[in-house]
């Protein structure tokens, strides 16, 4: 398996080499010359398999330089009990005959990112002995809020690595600041950036593309490589989790071979969301894929219109880790849809970069909206939906799968569309327990830890390990900067 830039570089590379580069050197983003094909005999084998099985095999699809066995290990250790509090990893809750919701956040973290942060590092490693590299990575991650704590306890402590993250100061809820700034481990650090989630993600890419401090750290023995979903490594590991979906609900009875269902996902960055759309090229029988976005809905009016425009307000919301106006991974949709053609997305992305937006043409709005369809959600409906979903269900979700549920109900509404619907739940309600209370009508409390504490004995749900331990954690990094320091900040880390 072979992979390219989105920017038009021929140039064929390794999944190995693309793991390792993280951006392509001409700003592009890796992809696939090709996808695999998964048939549904394969599919009814992978059903009678554990997570872990079924990860090895699909990965080994995309990865075939890595043999069977080294992948076994990686996506056993990953996957196991020591990280994953639920025997089946990624379990699915029905709610009703047409809805079930995909729980992603029973890993270290208790959010989705631990689906791929668990086994990244382990892939990134062995990139880079099969690329010969002799330098010292240094991760970097702009965060929204998840991403960032999965992140530094993926690549805590690995030897060879280091890993900064950097993160909106105002723009993360206080469980995820206090899970990053007090993360342990002695090759990591953590800076609060002024401004939102866009400034800080500007800020990485312009670190990465600077040909300047390239050299420099390479004389000093670094290099730099990104754990966000831009790295083909997060990428893949997120297209199993869609395929593990289908092959529980026909284990379960709740779909037949064959049948077609459509998934409902929380969307910022538009990595989750890509990777369903990866596994639906890949042959899983998909029919919509419902793009959910909260006040920023960008991502929504691009499906809408076609018109993708960051030239407007960016809002902080109580779904923080969707506050975002540029969407890195829509670039690999686009390339695909415009017939592979890296000139046509290079363009595109320059007048993002110039002017604030740009516009499909007509044939690829058309391709976009056979395959996606798009709802938002307000603060308002956002709590409503939690309440609606607690007292109507006994089902307790955050703010983030609470925002794709609505926009599931809104579909439904408006299209008749019934068809059996997963909701990528991307994160533990505990994780945004101060919101959820107030969903619920509860009295707000006086601290982050204290509504974890509120809402488990007010719902008598158990608080996740990670987030009901939390209060022990000290605080580690306190550093606040400008954007405009952060090539410095990365500088000093590797001095």
């Amino acid at each position: 398996m072979k992979y390219h830039s989105t920017r038009g570089d021929n140039t064929h590379y390794t999944a190995a080499a693309a793991i390792a580069g993280g951006l392509s050197s001409d700003g592009g983003l890796y992809v696939p010359l090709s996808f695999p094909a998964i048939t549904f005999d394969e599919i009814a084998v992978l059903m009678r398999r554990s997570y872990s099985k079924r990860a090895s095999t699909i990965l080994k699809l995309f990865l075939d330089e890595f043999s069977a066995n080294v992948l076994d290990g990686y996506t056993e250790t990953a996957y196991g009990p020591l990280g994953f509090a639920h025997p089946d990893v990624a379990p699915l809750r029905k709610t009703d005959d047409s809805t079930y919701f995909l729980e992603l956040w029973h890993g270290p973290t208790s959010a989705f990112k631990d689906m791929a942060l668990q086994i990244m590092p382990r892939l990134l490693l062995a990139s880079l002995r099969e690329t010969g590299e002799k330098n010292e990575a240094c991760i970097l991650v702009a965060t929204s809020g998840d991403t960032g704590k999965a992140a530094l306890e993926g690549f805590c402590d690995v030897p060879g690595v280091r890993i900064m993250v950097f993160y909106p100061k105002d723009g993360v809820s206080e469980t995820q600041k206090l899970q990053m700034t007090s993360q342990h481990g002695s090759n990591v650090n953590v800076v609060a950036v002024r401004g939102n989630f866009d400034d800080t993600q500007t800020g990485v890419k312009a670190i990465f593309t600077d040909a300047d401090l390239a050299s420099m750290l390479d004389r000093r023995g670094f290099f730099l490589s990104s754990a966000n979903s831009i790295n083909l490594g997060r990428l893949i590991p997120q297209v199993v989790y869609y395929i593990s979906a289908y092959c529980d609900l026909l284990k379960s009875g709740g779909i037949h071979p064959g049948d077609k269902i459509n998934f409902c996902v929380p969307t910022g960055n538009f990595g989750n969301i890509l990777a369903a759309y990866y596994a639906l090229k890949m042959g899983l029988p998909i029919g919509k894929l419902i793009c959910a976005s909260n006040r920023n809905d960008v991502l929504t009016q691009f499906i809408d219109s076609g018109v993708y425009n960051r030239n407007r307000a960016f809002h902080t919301t109580i779904s923080p880790s969707m506050d975002i106006l540029i969407s890195s991974n829509l670039e690999r949709l686009l390339f695909d849809l415009s017939d592979k053609d890296g000139g046509v997305v290079e363009s595109y992305m320059t007048a993002l970069s110039s002017e604030g937006f740009y516009e499909v043409p007509a044939s690829v709005l058309e391709r976009i909206r056979q395959i996606f369809a798009s709802g938002h959600c307000s603060e308002e409906d956002t709590m409503r939906t939690i309440n609606e979903t607690w007292r109507d269900y006994g089902y307790l979700i955050d703010t983030h799968t609470a925002v794709a549920h609505k926009a599931l109900q809104d579909y439904r509404k408006s299209t008749g569309d019934n068809t059996v619907t997963v909701v990528v739940s991307t994160a533990s309600p505990f994780k945004f327990s101060e919101s959820v209370l107030e969903a619920l009508q509860q009295p707000a409390a006086k601290s982050s830890v204290g509504a974890i504490d509120a809402l488990s004995k007010y719902t008598g749900v158990k608080a996740p390990a990670p987030l009901a331990n939390i209060r022990r954690n000290r605080v580690r990094f306190k550093e606040v900067i400008r954007a405009g320091e952060m090539k410095n900040a990365v500088i000093n880390f590797l001095s």
